[in-house]
């Protein structure tokens, strides 16, 4: 496995390796990779003659402290992770100084609202630090094609905003949602749950499938109390919010409009501990 820490390692390396007729995939992680990290690391392989992952816990996008600070970081398991799916697939793993060069700070951008609602509302700056460290990394790494998870479908939209706004040239590909053999979406944060919590948050699953089912029949606002009930029952869970929304814009969806694609999103903790998950509705 090749291992770079350096920007202008792997730049040097790719500049090398990579004929004109190359394509190059890219998924960017957080590290502490789990089966979904893996799915995308798959996808890439299929469709491009190399790949590139990142693993990289990004301070601008925390805007809890705490939260950064426990964040699992695990770079030895990943790495063997990773070599169980390819020993081709190039890693890169910076510091922080490698990515920020001193100034570790988020730029401002605008993604057309996008950025405002759920996770924006509830983690102010949040998807500057996610916009700026995608730039960056794309910019370094100069993917034809880069891979990220359903399940943070909103930061899909907003890193899909940020390439048609500053014109970069990658394809965005999304890939599904892996889930827990109870439901729970594979998720690095689960693995600071404990058994009884994890086997408790299927909940969050069940009720998303619930929800579906309610709002073939149902207006949103009914869908959205239901769901508000489910978790008022459950002491272990506190609800932080969910939304139904449309997919393109995510704007909430008050009455449904006949040939528009919906969403529902929800953000719940369990003991202190975020989890988000998400479901398409048509």
């Amino acid at each position: 496995m090749l291992i770079f820490n350096k920007h202008e390692d792997l730049v040097a390396h790719l500049q090398a390796h990579l004929n004109p007729q190359a394509t190059l995939g890219f998924v960017p992680t957080m590290g502490a990779l789990h089966e979904g990290h893996l799915s995308l690391l798959r996808a890439s392989l299929l469709q491009n003659s190399h790949t590139v992952i990142s693993i990289f816990v990004n301070p601008t996008q925390f805007n809890n402290p705490e939260d950064l600070l426990k964040y699992p970081r695990t770079l030895d398991h990943d790495v063997e992770l990773i070599a169980g799916v390819s020993p081709e697939i190039l890693i890169y793993a910076p510091t922080v100084e490698d990515i920020y060069n001193g100034n570790t700070k988020a730029e401002s951008y605008e993604f057309d609202g996008l950025e405002n609602v759920m996770e924006g509302e509830f983690r102010p700056g949040h998807f500057n630090g996610v916009g700026t460290v995608v730039k960056r990394l794309f910019e370094i790494v100069r993917p034809q094609n880069a891979y990220f998870g359903e399940k943070d479908f909103q930061q899909l939209q907003i890193v899909k905003k940020l390439v048609e706004k500053e014109q970069l040239p990658v394809t965005i590909v999304p890939c599904p949602i892996f889930r827990e053999a109870n439901g729970l979406a594979m998720s690095s944060r689960n693995e600071r749950l404990s058994a009884e919590e994890r086997n408790q948050a299927a909940l969050i699953y069940k009720t998303l499938l619930l929800a579906k089912e309610q709002f073939k029949q149902h207006e949103p606002h009914v869908v959205i109390d239901f769901v508000r009930s489910q978790f008022k029952a459950h002491s272990l869970f506190e609800l932080e919010y969910f939304t139904i929304a449309d997919e393109q814009q995510l704007l909430p969806c008050n009455a449904k409009e006949s040939g528009k694609k919906y969403r529902a999103f929800i953000a719940v903790f369990a003991n202190k501990i975020r989890l988000i998950d998400t479901i398409s509705l048509n």
